[in-house]
């Protein structure tokens, strides 16, 4: 997707107006295997650029998920709480953690596009 951008830690932010979600990637969530626990941020916390967003356990290990870019959590994905192996099922999309009001969009070009992710991807598997 052409707003979606992503982390070598396996993150990825998608734009949508002045907010971005964030999640794990497929790579991610395969690597983890099945999803079994999520701990989310609350709702108005502050997170700096790779500061822990949440946590993310699965039947293998436990995971930290990182901010990819700064700003203010003012949504979680609450589904997730009761349902983790959503992230499994649809890690980019229904599976995604928090939605964050960005400090600066601009960030954004920072990251991976969706195709040097995938280079990326085959450089490390």
């Amino acid at each position: 997707m052409p707003n979606t951008h992503y982390t070598k830690e396996h993150e990825w932010v998608r734009l949508e107006g002045d907010t971005a979600l964030v999640g794990i990637t497929d790579y991610a969530q395969t690597q983890l295997g099945d999803v079994v626990y999520v701990e989310l941020p609350a709702i108005g916390t502050t997170l700096d650029k790779g500061e822990e967003a949440a946590v993310v356990e699965s039947v293998k290990a436990a995971s930290e998920v990182y901010a990819p870019v700064a700003g203010e959590v003012v949504a979680v994905n609450d589904r997730l709480v009761e349902a983790p192996g959503i992230v499994n099922e649809d890690s980019e999309g229904r599976g995604w953690f928090l939605k964050l009001k960005l400090n600066d969009p601009a960030a954004l070009e920072s990251l991976m596009t969706a195709e040097q992710y995938k280079l990326y991807i085959e450089t490390i598997s």
